[in-house]
């Protein structure tokens, strides 16, 4: 089996890259990345890809057993232009996609945020919506969207606005409904390494509760 993830150097990617490394149900494990990365396995195969280049993303996703996307910027990375976030988070994830339809690859397991919706007024809860659309529409057979709250864990950057959002959303706990509260970047890698290994068809969007009961192996 061969697993091919794309955002290995983020907060979720890179908990589900080691997840993925020592787990025997993949032989091979696949990332797309933008330039060259240190780290070396046995079962790693690292691509260099640009992201702009249909042609060089199509042959690295090929002969993929599943998918895993769990890239994404911030306004402060693409200097508050939406087009620029809409290149990363919409074209790169919808393509995938689309390039796993046409490749065989029956599987895609996809990061999105809580409040994803297409019809919301709000920039980033619209996006992610638009995407889970896009991504549904393009007919692979089994798709899983990840819809956490927060993210707590160790990133390699520093998200200001996020450290003060964990910090509320902490404190004030006891008065967030489940959905929202914060959860841990290595959960929803473990439940999304586990919701690979299913044979339902369809698409399932997972919340906060389930993406919790799934990585402690309830589900």
């Amino acid at each position: 089996m061969t697993a091919t993830l794309i955002g290995a150097t983020g907060l979720i990617g890179n908990y589900l890259l080691e997840e993925l490394l020592k787990d025997p149900f993949f032989d091979t494990v696949r990332i797309l990345i933008r330039r060259p990365m240190d780290k070396t396995d046995p079962k790693l195969e690292k691509k260099i890809v640009d992201f702009n280049d249909s042609d060089t993303l199509l042959a690295a996703v090929n002969n993929s057993d599943v998918v895993f996307c769990t890239i994404g910027t911030t306004q402060k990375k693409v200097k508050g232009d939406k087009d620029a976030y809409y290149k990363i988070d919409f074209d790169i994830p919808v393509n995938l996609s689309r390039f796993c339809k046409m490749t065989g690859c029956e599987k895609f397991i996809l990061v999105s945020s809580v409040g994803a919706n297409s019809k919301s007024n709000n920039f980033y809860l619209k996006l992610k919506g638009e995407t889970e659309e896009a991504v549904i529409a393009s007919g692979i057979k089994a798709i899983h969207i990840m819809r956490p709250s927060v993210l707590l864990g160790e990133r390699n950057e520093s998200r200001l606005g996020e450290k003060i959002g964990k910090a509320v959303l902490s404190a004030f706990s006891f008065l967030t409904p489940s959905k929202y509260k914060p959860i841990q970047g290595k959960d929803v890698a473990k439940a999304m390494l586990s919701v690979s290994k299913k044979s339902e068809e369809g698409y399932f969007v997972h919340e906060n509760a389930e993406i919790k009961k799934i990585s402690s192996g309830d589900s």
